[in-house]
């Protein structure tokens, strides 16, 4: 008779299995590459038949679908041009490109929850105070009463919350589970307060500040440790609906904050168009790469596990790192190694693939946010740029009006893909569906 953490885990992988499988309804065939046939087109003698990969309809915006296609035909492994010493490769961003929503920000979510921490109270108040500025957020991160809030006062607050939790919770130092623990307005007060002192920091701060803060909070942990949270967290996830959660701190614990309100998107959603292109891209002759702002390690789980459906090498996926010492992950950023956010994703692309490569640049680049930017505008040899669209305004914002004002036409530089936000699905436009509401916009001007 099966235990019951063995049903468990097998009812997780069945259902992941069967989301992947809807996910593909609209599509003409499975994520695996379709085989054709046709005639060289390099003029060997007799019209030798050969093996061409083409993508599937899936549910590709029409023309986004036809750019992709013919680059495809005019660089792969079938082309005159081909150079298999010389392979062509494609960078692809993960967050919201790859996958819908966010990985690293669902783990957060899930390390809140479930207080996954190995610090001490000294270590936690020192760990979320690294590398951020002392005094006021931004005016946009107010308490109830309008006041702007300081790093001081929410990271005193949240200090005591910890300390009360370390005491009490028995994953930690007490001896209450954490279903008592969750009743408690320390907890409450802890996971709104927290996950408001990372949107405050996002929305603050550069992003070479920002982005690597919430890893630290993995301090202590082992590599092997942080994975296995990721992939409960990314299986939790997959079958968690899509939707807005509000967090509110108590007013039983003002404290120095007061108190705050922050909201967070739950769920993830695999992409079966963008590992269908990936595997077309493959069997095609041409390397995929991933580089992405959330932590390497972390991204390695969804990238490479086959039971997503991606199955990338690991050494082709790049992100964020951290230091490590004795095997524990420290609270500090690998040395002589860039942010990849914003251009530091050209420089990763540039040291660590292009570099090895003899500065070839990458044919196609994939992303969704301004952090993709740089690596989308930066590399003049790129033939193609696939924007998924999320209505953002700012620099992606410029380029997805770019890509709008091609649409129809021949030889797109910049090209969209829509979504709806409420499934989590792909929709064949160019449009996206936003979460909450159940009109298709183009642009977020409109």
């Amino acid at each position: 008779m099966l235990g019951k953490g063995m049903f468990l885990k097998g009812i997780t992988t069945i259902l992941i299995a069967v989301m992947f499988l809807f996910g593909t309804i609209g599509c003409t065939q499975s994520t695996a590459p379709s085989v054709t046939k046709t005639k060289q087109e390099n003029g060997t003698k007799g019209g030798d038949v050969q093996t061409v990969h083409v993508l599937d309809q899936g549910k590709w915006a029409p023309d986004t679908y036809e750019a992709i296609q013919s680059l495809i035909k005019k660089h792969s492994i079938q082309s005159p041009d081909y150079n298999p010493k010389k392979k062509p490769y494609v960078i692809f961003d993960w967050d919201n490109t790859s996958i819908m929503n966010d990985t690293e920000e669902a783990l957060f979510y899930y390390q809140i929850e479930h207080l996954k921490f190995k610090l001490t109270p000294e270590q936690f108040y020192k760990v979320i105070q690294t590398n951020i500025p002392k005094g006021p957020f931004s005016e946009d991160y107010q308490n109830d009463k309008g006041d702007t809030i300081t790093l001081e006062e929410i990271t005193d607050d949240l200090k005591r919350d910890y300390e009360y939790l370390y005491d009490h919770y028995e994953g930690l130092k007490g001896n209450q589970s954490l279903d008592a623990i969750h009743t408690t307005d320390q907890f409450k007060d802890f996971k709104a307060k927290l996950y408001f002192l990372y949107e405050a920091i996002g929305g603050t701060y550069s992003t070479d500040v920002s982005y690597p803060w919430v890893l630290y909070l993995f301090s202590n942990m082992t590599v092997e440790e942080v994975q296995q949270m990721a992939e409960t967290s990314n299986d939790l996830n997959l079958g968690a609906r899509i939707s807005e959660v509000t967090m509110t701190s108590p007013e039983s614990l003002v404290g120095d904050a007061g108190v705050v309100s922050v909201s967070h998107t739950t769920g993830l959603r695999l992409t079966p168009e963008i590992s269908n292109l990936m595997h077309t891209f493959q069997k095609n002759g041409i390397d995929v790469f991933v580089v992405s702002a959330s932590m390497e390690e972390v991204v390695e789980v969804f990238a490479t596990n086959p039971k997503y459906g991606y199955k990338l090498p690991k050494e082709n996926v790049f992100g964020m790192r951290l230091k490590k010492e004795e095997g524990k992950i420290q609270s500090a950023y690998e040395e002589n190694y860039p942010f990849t956010a914003g251009h530091g994703k050209t420089e990763s692309i540039l040291n660590e693939i292009a570099s090895k490569r003899d500065g070839q640049e990458p044919l196609f680049v994939a992303g969704d946010s301004s952090s993709d930017y740089e690596m989308l505008t930066e590399f003049k040899d790129t033939k193609l740029r696939l924007i998924i669209n999320r209505v953002s305004d700012g620099k992606i914002g410029e380029l997805s009006k770019t890509a709008a004002e091609r649409i129809g036409k021949n030889n797109p530089k910049f090209i969209l893909q829509g979504r709806n936000e409420n499934t989590g699905l792909w929709i064949p436009t160019e449009s996206t569906i936003k979460l909450g509401t159940d009109e298709k916009v183009l642009l977020s001007n409109q």
